[in-house]
């Protein structure tokens, strides 16, 4: 009988995925206030991004192939344990060295949110695996965009801080959650794969030789590099009109819209449509862009734009690589390059706009989604040749 979860587990894996991944972007919103108690200038507060991504690419790298090794349910629990460690530390930091370090920390840890979706794509049937995904996508999205207005709110009302050390009650709440539900006594193996650690880690590298793959991770590079660019910066455009806290969170309920494309996405990704996705969503992840360059109102529409085309791509390109026998190191290595991505977005837009302005930050984002539609028209095309039938073939 084929594994299959039902909606209330995947409530809670959509819950637990977004409470992780928020904590890599509490910072957005915030860079000025963090930069100016720590004394960190604003042309540099992009690093702040770009620590947590680059700890986030390591994470991707050496942790979430265990889920190909070890028990997934006690691998999450485990991650959710010391990511409430890190997040106290970086609540507490008094240094810039204490803060890299919290937040570099955080960024590795928070992977466990790859890790509660090939968990579920695990517990899923071939059917509703895209579906699993999607919901699991949704909840990432919702907690990547409503980070900004939630971070912001509780700045506003008892400091920066405080958005860190509450975070981390919370995934010690998911901790014990995940003691007693999702998935206990399912009847499918936590381990998949025969290879010792650093096999994996090998095989996880391997992953580049396959077409697929390569295509994939090269999208995600791209839309979430372009991400990255208008999430990154969006802050110092807003707060430099005056714009409080709240109101610069509130830009992630705009673009919250973003999550009503995962399900769909999904839904087109489990009966092969996936290809048509991906170049659609890249056009408009690509003149999303148009818009964006003439605040507020045209933020605000480009906003809603760039992320339903980034989350349209990003759950159809998940849901287009994953093996059985290899989904935690197919998504963890495929979310190295949305990692390296959004590391690349967050320090080079920052860098850009203290020096030539929010139109070059638009453009760095546009070209940005031209790669990203550049590399979904190849792939497509690839795919059509592949399928075409052979005039000499018998």
């Amino acid at each position: 009988m084929q594994p299959n979860l039902r909606p209330a587990d995947r409530v809670l894996l959509a819950v637990s995925a977004g409470v992780a991944v928020a904590t890599v972007y509490f910072a957005q919103p915030l860079l000025v206030t963090i930069g100016h108690d720590l004394g960190i200038g604003p042309g540099t507060v992009g690093t702040f991004v770009t620590v947590t991504q680059a700890g986030y690419a390591l994470g991707l790298f050496f942790l979430v192939p265990l889920g190909d090794l070890l028990n997934r349910r006690r691998l999450i629990r485990l991650q959710f344990t010391l990511l409430a460690g890190a997040l106290l530390l970086t609540g507490l930091a008094r240094t810039p060295a204490m803060l890299f370090l919290g937040l570099a920390a955080v960024g590795a840890l928070a992977v466990v949110t790859q890790s509660l979706v090939a968990y579920g794509a695990a517990l899923s049937s071939p059917t509703t695996r895209g579906r699993t995904v999607g919901t699991i996508t949704t909840g990432i999205v919702l907690g990547i965009l409503l980070a900004r207005t939630t971070a912001g709110i509780v700045t506003d009302l008892l400091g920066w801080r405080a958005v860190y050390l509450l975070t981390c009650a919370a995934c010690l709440a998911i901790t014990a959650l995940f003691t007693r539900s999702t998935g206990a006594g399912r009847p499918v193996p936590e381990s998949q794969t025969p290879l010792g650690y650093a096999e994996l880690l090998r095989s996880t590298a391997g992953l580049l030789q396959e077409r697929g793959f390569r295509q994939s991770a090269v999208r995600a590079f791209f839309i979430f590099g372009s991400f990255s660019t208008l999430w990154t910066s969006i802050a110092l455009p807003l707060t430099e009109r005056g714009l409080s806290h709240s109101e610069i969170g509130a830009f992630g309920l705009i673009g919250a819209a973003g999550a009503l494309a995962a399900g769909p996405a999904g839904r087109l990704a489990d009966r092969e449509r996936g290809g048509l996705v991906t170049v659609g969503a890249s056009g408009l992840l690509a003149t999303s862009w148009l818009v964006t360059a003439h605040p507020l109102v045209g933020l605000a529409i480009g906003a809603v734009l760039l992320d339903l085309a980034v989350q349209a791509i990003h759950v159809t390109n998940q849901s287009m690589i994953y093996r059985p026998d290899a989904g935690a190191r197919l998504i963890g290595g495929y979310m190295v390059f949305y990692s390296l991505g959004s590391a690349t977005g967050a320090i080079a837009s920052t860098a850009l706009y203290e020096r030539a302005g929010w139109n070059a930050v638009c453009l760095l984002g546009a070209a940005l989604g031209l790669g990203a539609l550049v590399s979904s028209v190849r792939a497509a095309r690839r795919t059509s040749r592949a399928s075409r039938p052979c005039g000499s073939c018998p």
